[in-house]
């Protein structure tokens, strides 16, 4: 497990989520003041300096239900809200988008363009906010400090660790399924065809050489595949051409898209033991949760200013059947963490705990058009 994955998984999940939330502010015709005010509030929220800080240091990955925690705290930093039914889907086409580009990369240094394809579209969201266009530019120069020297090794080991964080998630996704790219048991179909990782070439040909490194004869074969070679290396550089096409806004266009769960047992089985079985690290992730959290700054809307629901349903009533039909196991409402009592605790750690507790508690208004103030009352 490389305990340099945790940067690049959260900053690429995050993109696939404001690349949904955009989608949605337009589907929903919610007026553009807005729609700027919830992606700048975000964004900015997402990329604090602090909030980076404690994202770059090594560690280890910690649960999906962990990381959830924080993308809903993200999703709620501005005026915004959402059910628990469309928090859910949200994470579900975060997760399976990523999980998709991580498959797809052709050589695992990729994941490093992919994930400057989520920052490029990201500043594309905040052109005309320039102080926040600096702190993605700063992110930015973390990442090709600290990735930048990496070796194909090591890149591959984070490329393994993305891999087995993502591998029991085989959600349906309706583009993914439409574009053939998926199946109907969730998982997806890898391509046979296109350009070759840069710097190698097009398969159909071995060389056999002497004891002297002298060429002596080649067999061509079929491989079965439509092959071409690679035009040439995406650019890791601030601007530039990165040439790969994934990690690109794939909601640009307005269409629905739905998610639906595959049925597997095993998936299911899966899930379950992730929410019941005690935890090992229970401890360490409470603790890492608390920093980041405590790394966040979540300003409260000032002025009178009123919040809005926002749906990633087609309607309310399928946003309402989709949370009674959602299996019990696939729900990640509440983390349940078992850690036992620590005379020596931070402060801030303690905040956390009871952050927590008070997200457990029933909310007293269920109107679905609650502001934001008074849903981080409850926090």
């Amino acid at each position: 497990m490389s305990v340099r994955t945790l940067p690049l998984l959260f900053l690429n999940l995050g993109g696939e989520m404001l690349y949904i939330l955009d989608q949605r502010l337009r589907a929903q015709n919610i007026p553009g003041d807005k729609a700027r005010k919830v992606l700048n509030d975000i964004i900015s929220t997402m990329f604090n300096r602090k909030f980076m800080e404690e994202l770059f240091k090594p560690q280890e990955l910690y649960s999906k239900k962990a990381l959830r925690t924080i993308y809903e705290r993200l999703a709620h930093a501005s005026i915004m809200k959402l059910n628990q039914a469309s928090m859910d889907k949200l994470y579900d086409l975060m997760t399976m988008a990523f999980k998709y580009q991580v498959l797809l990369c052709p050589r695992p240094k990729d994941v490093l363009l992919v994930t400057f394809n989520h920052l490029d579209t990201i500043k594309g969201f905040i052109r005309d906010s320039p102080t926040i266009l600096q702190q993605v530019d700063e992110t930015f120069r973390q990442l090709t400090e600290i990735y930048g020297g990496l070796s194909a090794g090591e890149f591959q080991l984070i490329r393994q660790t993305l891999l087995i964080f993502f591998q029991d998630l085989h959600i349906r996704v309706s583009m993914f399924l439409k574009d053939k790219v998926q199946n109907n048991n969730g998982r997806f179909v890898l391509p046979v065809s296109g350009p070759v990782p840069w710097g190698t070439e097009v398969p159909g040909l071995i060389r056999m050489f002497n004891n002297k490194g002298e060429e002596v004869k080649r067999i061509e074969f079929k491989h079965g595949g439509n092959y071409v070679p690679a035009p040439k290396e995406g650019s890791f550089e601030l601007y530039g051409d990165r040439v790969l096409k994934l990690g690109t806004n794939m909601y640009s266009m307005n269409q629905p898209v739905e998610t639906h769960m595959s049925g597997s047992s095993k998936n299911l089985a899966s899930w379950t033991q992730e929410s019941i079985a005690p935890n090992p690290l229970a401890k360490e992730e409470l603790n890492f949760l608390a920093r980041l959290m405590g790394g966040m700054e979540i300003k409260k809307p000032s002025g009178p200013e009123p919040g809005f629901r926002l749906n990633l349903f087609t309607t309310d009533e399928e946003e309402e059947q989709a949370a009674l039909t959602r299996p019990e196991e696939l729900s990640y409402e509440v983390i349940n963490i078992q850690a036992t009592q620590d005379q020596q605790r931070s402060e801030e750690l303690a905040r956390i705990m009871g952050e927590f507790e008070i997200m457990e508690q029933p909310r007293l208004s269920t109107s679905k058009g609650d502001d934001l103030l008074a849903m981080m009352d409850e926090l």
